[in-house]
């Protein structure tokens, strides 16, 4: 079995992801793909991509493909409280990664320079252990090149001194369009992402299993139901007085009265 690296003051690369503006848009899943598809862990094969071309006893057997990162949404919640919660989901490498020490061959191993997880696949055999130690569902058959694959933090990105060191971040981080992606040293107590994991009460996934993800999770934002007076909105409705008013005028035009539910919430 494969050891891990021994503590050290060496920096913890990571994600924070932020749970309450991530928009679903599978943009990181995309670009995630497309720069790794001639990154270090390149290919990222796809089988039967779109479905309907491949069949077992007459049953399509539906898409199959190796992606790092995969995004999945939740209805939370009833009632006025509910609300759909989009979850990227890829490896967090983690501190003490069940992945790495169960590896028969030490093809998965945990980098003592920078804490990422990676895949030898020259010395990978396909055993499939580390997807079933792994609590996250991170890994990937391969089911083409016969090895295991998973998210790098797109180390031949990160560390590309020929890009602009803006740049230097993982594919799904710099295509994010909502900013709900954040990469740095979660190991600095005074890094940016460090900092935003303290403000915003950030917080592991599954911590109970005593993996320590190196990267955390940064909860939805409560409903704001009431306002404050300070804050209190103009409805459109008070706005419909005939004298231009603001002051309350109950108006029974029903399309009004969708408008301002609409606008209000």
């Amino acid at each position: 079995m494969t050891s891990l690296p021994k503590p050290s003051d060496s920096p913890q690369l990571g994600l924070v992801i932020d749970l309450d503006i991530c928009v679903g848009c599978h943009a990181c899943a995309v670009n995630c793909k497309e720069w790794n598809s001639g990154g270090h862990s390149a290919p990222m094969t796809d089988w039967n991509a779109y479905s309907g071309t491949e069949s077992q006893d007459g049953d399509d057997v539906g898409a199959w493909g190796v992606w790092f990162n995969r995004v999945h949404t939740y209805e939370v919640n009833e009632g006025p409280q509910s609300r759909t919660v989009h979850f990227p989901r890829s490896c967090l490498h983690c501190e003490e990664p069940a992945c790495v020490t169960v590896c028969p061959t030490g093809a998965s191993y945990k980098r003592e320079e920078d804490g990422i997880v990676l895949v030898n696949p020259d010395t990978c055999i396909g055993c499939k252990l580390c997807s079933w130690a792994c609590p996250y569902g991170a890994r990937e058959y391969d089911q083409t090149d016969g090895v295991m694959k998973k998210c790098t933090l797109c180390i031949d990105k990160i560390y590309n001194e020929n890009l602009e060191e803006v740049d230097r971040v993982p594919a799904c981080v710099s295509t994010c369009p909502a900013g709900a992606r954040h990469f740095g040293d979660l190991s600095d107590p005074d890094s940016d992402v460090s900092i935003l994991v303290s403000d915003r009460q950030g917080y592991d996934l599954l911590p109970e299993l005593g993996y320590k993800p190196t990267n955390k999770y940064l909860p939805p934002r409560p409903r704001r139901d009431h306002l404050s007076k300070e804050q209190e909105q103009v409805s459109i409705v008070d706005m419909a007085n005939s004298d231009g008013s603001y002051e309350s005028n109950e108006t029974n035009n029903p399309l009004l009265k969708w408008v301002d539910a609409v606008l209000s919430r």
